[in-house]
């Protein structure tokens, strides 16, 4: 299928394609287990977190995962994180919602398609109006690559926190919608929150370094399996999860 360009005036043969595009899962796991190489995360559970994540993943049943958001760092380090949890074994079935300034390099491109990603087309740069078709598009694809069976990775602050790494900023309601979608085409996802943190910095607008994005904490904490049946209380839901598990990350240092 044809690999359209990734523009905001293209954006329903963008998600025609992504509906259905598929990485090559082996090259994915070379990709994910070269950047675990490289970054070598330390990975924490919550209280069996590991093993209720090990059973959800072997159920089959569809999940979203929440991820604070530091730096530009963070798709690289949480890929190298999925090698090292039980996401390995889902390699190849997660997608990954990125900014659609990710798809414009073709290089890089390739890389992002090859981790999963689907485009999104933001509000703060392209202006709210200018964006909703796309983005009720958006919403709806992913819904139903859930549905299909894959896993979807979101970072629902929207943007990087250069405000206050330990706290969680507003959530978006987009990954209710996703998840109150899902459930509409009887695919109930469950939400895992997984949060980063490159340890103690005196100044949170500055990019963390290369040594402190390789030695990046992560925290899971265990699957929530009953989301609520509204998008703005999962949005809720979502950030309550996601700074329980920003505590666990920040504590680890």
């Amino acid at each position: 299928m044809h690999s359209p360009e990734v523009l905001l005036e293209n954006s329903d043969a963008v998600y025609d394609y992504y509906l259905r595009h598929q990485q090559n899962r082996w090259k994915a796991l070379g990709g994910y287990a070269i950047l675990a190489r490289r970054f070598r995360p330390r990975v924490a559970f919550a209280d069996d977190a590991k093993q209720q994540l090990e059973a959800l993943i072997r159920s089959g049943r569809p999940v979203v995962y929440a991820i604070n958001h530091l730096s530009n760092n963070d798709p690289y380090t949480v890929a190298a994180t999925a090698w090292y949890s039980p996401l390995r074994r889902r390699i190849g079935r997660v997608r990954v919602l990125a900014k659609d300034e990710l798809f414009i390099d073709p290089d890089q491109r390739r890389k992002v398609d090859m981790m999963g990603g689907i485009p999104v087309f933001r509000g703060r740069d392209h202006g709210i109006r200018a964006v909703n078709a796309a983005g009720q598009r958006m919403m709806d694809i992913c819904a139903q690559r859930l549905a299909a069976g894959d896993h979807l990775a979101v970072f629902p602050e929207g943007t990087c926190n250069h405000v206050d790494p330990a706290k969680v900023q507003p959530v978006g309601s987009g990954i209710g919608h996703i998840a109150f979608r899902a459930a509409k085409l009887n695919a109930p996802p469950a939400l895992v929150a997984l949060a980063m943190s490159y340890g103690p910095r005196p100044d949170p607008t500055v990019e963390p370094t290369a040594e402190e994005a390789v030695s990046a904490r992560f925290m899971f904490r265990a699957p929530v399996l009953e989301l609520p049946q509204r998008p703005a209380d999962i949005a809720r839901l979502v950030k309550e999860e996601l700074q329980l598990a920003v505590d666990g990350a920040v504590a680890s240092y």
